[in-house]
């Protein structure tokens, strides 16, 4: 069993906008793939005399937090901190400590100045002074973000929507926390837009420390190729906080962005063949269901393209419905949806039989000259010879996908599987991993071309074609030669 990575691990990316964290962040900042945008952060903390001097300490151990999470260099973040009361204090310039350590304990000894509330005041100062470049804040680009973080408690004492206007008109993105008795209208006429994202609030200074799990995302940049967490098919190519999918050689990108496809316009007929036995239980059989969907998802579903069946089995088979019953993805995925589970034994064996004599049979759906692919999925050791029956299928032409879970045997699922046997056979110890293998199965058709009917009559026609073409060029000679001809005789 993986061992719970350490609090501190967990805390990597700390500034953020939401309310909750995702895990698959958290999940990307344990495995160290989460960086913090190149960013001059200036906080500004209130601490007027109504700030305790035990609460102040609690804003202190927040920042600090805060900084811990953040990738802190000449290059990457740079960190300044304005405390105000009455008059205004720069106690950190941007340009100051260049690493973690430096900034933490230059914060744990800030000291509170105990007197009025200006946040006006100390937003103007931040604008003119904390962000200006003989403090340390870069030149103003479109890589480099400047924020204004403000804590406080209270009403102030002199206006704050103007100067917030300037700060944010600036270029200044500002985040507004407010705690206890703190008036909200002021938070929203510092904060930036969407105020949704930019206002936070919590009821004591014992409790701030929580946010800082909300500001998580705002500066938090996941390499989602890296972390699994996007639906490319083949290839992912990331960038700052996104990704696009491409394909590998050989495979053209779909309409939908994500899938690929080595094929144009190839019609293709498609039957599930589902293990349904008691082995699977019922929470499994709706993963299995998803990932049927899931592959759905990848095929070009149409009445001229793209035809899937699906046949459930256990101790008995049930073709749950033929091919061409459902011509569009939204149907044919409900139908998946709406399949009951058996629930008996594994007759793997009488099951394929099915499936070679029944489902791509005249009559069940299937249109003559064109592919026909079987995929089967098991969970466990068949009841029933499977031999025969799995070799009379890919007599009969079709590709054979073979996909196994928990205690499937191996050795089966190759027999059941089309050559080469590595690219047409898939296993996975968990149900929940499923996923995986339906990104992986490529259904990649094409109907074979007959040479006479393409490339030979395109090489016949131009043939044709360039001997029309001399023959022309030699009856307009031959006619010119004939007209100087009459002239003469005449």
């Amino acid at each position: 069993m993986t061992p719970t990575p350490p609090l501190f691990l967990l805390l990597l990316c700390f500034i953020g906008a939401h309310a909750t964290v995702d895990l698959r962040t958290a999940a990307a900042m344990a495995a160290g793939l989460c960086k913090t945008r190149p960013t001059d952060i200036v906080f500004i903390i209130d601490s007027s005399r109504s700030v305790r001097p035990s609460e102040f300490e609690q804003v202190k151990v927040f920042l600090a937090k805060v900084i811990e999470g953040l990738d802190v260099g000449p290059n990457a973040t740079r960190v300044g901190v304005v405390n105000y009361a009455s008059h205004v204090k720069n106690e950190v310039s941007l340009k100051t400590h260049r690493t973690k350590a430096g900034l933490i304990k230059a914060v744990t000894k800030i000291e509170p100045l105990s007197t009025g509330t200006m946040t006006g005041l100390s937003i103007q100062f931040a604008l003119n002074v904390a962000f200006s470049e003989s403090e340390g804040a870069r030149v103003k680009s479109p890589d480099i973000n400047k924020v204004a973080i403000i804590v406080t408690d209270g009403r102030p004492q002199d206006n704050v929507k103007d100067v917030a206007q300037r700060a944010r008109d600036a270029g200044i993105e500002i985040f507004a926390i407010g705690v206890g008795r703190v008036d909200m209208s002021t938070l929203k006429q510092m904060a930036s837009d969407p105020l949704d994202d930019h206002v936070d609030y919590v009821e004591s200074y014992s409790v701030i420390e929580k946010l800082t799990k909300k500001f998580q995302e705002a500066f938090c940049v996941s390499d989602l190729c890296a972390t699994g967490d996007h639906d490319c098919e083949q290839v992912c190519i990331s960038s700052p906080g996104s990704y696009k999918c491409a394909c590998k050689d050989g495979f053209t990108l779909k309409d939908d962005g994500r899938s690929c496809s080595a094929c144009s316009n190839s019609a293709t007929d498609v039957v599930f063949l589902i293990d349904g036995s008691k082995s699977v239980r019922p929470e499994n059989f709706e993963l299995v269901k998803k990932w049927i969907n899931q592959i759905i998802d990848k095929l070009d579903i149409s009445e001229t393209k793209a035809h899937v069946g699906l046949v459930q089995y256990s101790s008995s088979v049930r073709q749950e419905f033929p091919l061409g019953r459902y011509n569009n993805k939204k149907d044919l995925k409900d139908a998946v949806k709406k399949m009951d589970y058996m629930e008996r034994g594994t007759m793997t064996g009488q099951a394929l039989r099915f499936l070679a004599e029944n489902s791509f049979a005249p009559g069940q759906g299937t249109r003559p000259g064109v592919p026909k692919v079987g995929i089967v999925f098991t969970d466990g050791r068949s009841q029933d010879y499977i031999g025969d029956a799995a070799k009379k299928c890919k007599e009969q032409g079709f590709k054979m996908y073979a996909v196994g879970v928990g205690n499937a045997v191996e050795d089966e699922l190759k027999e059941i599987a089309s050559e080469p046997t590595a690219e047409h056979y898939f296993y996975t110890a968990d149900f929940k991993t499923m996923t995986q293998i339906a990104k992986k199965l490529q259904i990649n058709i094409c109907k074979d071309e007959d040479p006479c009917e393409c490339d030979s009559l395109v090489k016949f026609q131009k043939k044709v074609e360039d001997a029309l073409q001399a023959l022309t060029k030699k009856l307009e000679s031959m006619s010119k030669r004939i007209a100087l001809l009459e002239n003469k005789i005449v």
